[in-house]
């Protein structure tokens, strides 16, 4: 049987966006090491330009960035008919009850708090995808 996290590179793409290279790098390895094609973004504006083009099957996104926050790409990927349906899982240090709710009303599936583990990430995919 085959964990639906560990599936062929070439059918499962997740974007990682931060504005921290060293977090999107962790991140990015930590998909990686399971199996998953990563790209990875620098802002919110980059990130909404990869969705559009790469067609992620999924986003894991940081909410304070520059330019736009994650907050803002995730409502505007959820507004159009071509990505609303690629979850977006939030990855930040805003990991309160209310950053939690409100990270469900902008369209998010979930939130992670920094620092996460491994498996809080590979258990955010299972639930996600």
């Amino acid at each position: 049987m085959t964990d639906s996290v560990h599936a062929p590179a070439a059918q499962h793409r997740a974007l990682v966006v931060d504005d921290l290279a060293a977090e999107r790098e962790r991140l990015a390895g930590i998909l990686r090491g399971a199996g998953w094609e990563v790209e990875t973004a620098g802002s919110g504006v980059e990130a909404i330009e990869q969705v559009r083009r790469a067609r992620p099957n999924i986003v894991f996104m940081d909410i304070v960035m520059p330019q736009m926050d994650g907050f803002e790409a995730c409502r505007r990927l959820a507004s159009d008919p071509q990505t609303r349906t690629i979850p977006v899982v939030f990855v930040s240090t805003k990991n309160q009850r209310v950053d939690q709710v409100w990270a469900r009303m902008q369209g998010g599936r979930e939130l992670i708090g920094k620092p996460y583990t491994s498996s809080q990430v590979l258990d955010a995919l299972r639930h996600a995808v």
